[in-house]
């Protein structure tokens, strides 16, 4: 995949995710544009959407939570994820749990 198309499957996505604010940022493309560069897969990108999204809907104040106004705020699950894998399983979990709350993700 290409660095571009790569950066723009990244920001539809992260624009897509419950509880971002919908729009993108210059920043937001320079970062997608950057972790395609340090060679980041596109599903530990989306894999970290997933974890973001659990983490903050599973909150017992998850309806006073503020928007998440950009891609940075997912950076250190990035990270997480690449130091640290989850246990297999574990992200489809997510997933079936989210889906089942009626949250669904486009990855």
């Amino acid at each position: 995949m290409g660095r571009n198309e790569y950066a723009t499957r990244v920001l539809r996505e992260y624009r897509c995710l419950p509880g971002t604010c919908g729009r993108i940022l210059r920043a937001d493309r320079c970062l997608a544009l950057a972790l395609h560069d340090r060679g980041v897969e596109l599903s530990i990108v989306e894999d970290a959407f997933v974890l973001a999204v659990a983490r903050r809907s599973f909150r017992s104040d998850a309806c006073t939570l503020e928007p998440i106004r950009s891609l940075h705020y997912l950076l250190p699950l990035i990270e997480e994820l690449l130091n640290t894998p989850p246990e297999p399983g574990y992200l489809r979990y997510l997933r079936y749990k989210l889906n089942k709350g009626g949250v669904h993700l486009e990855a």
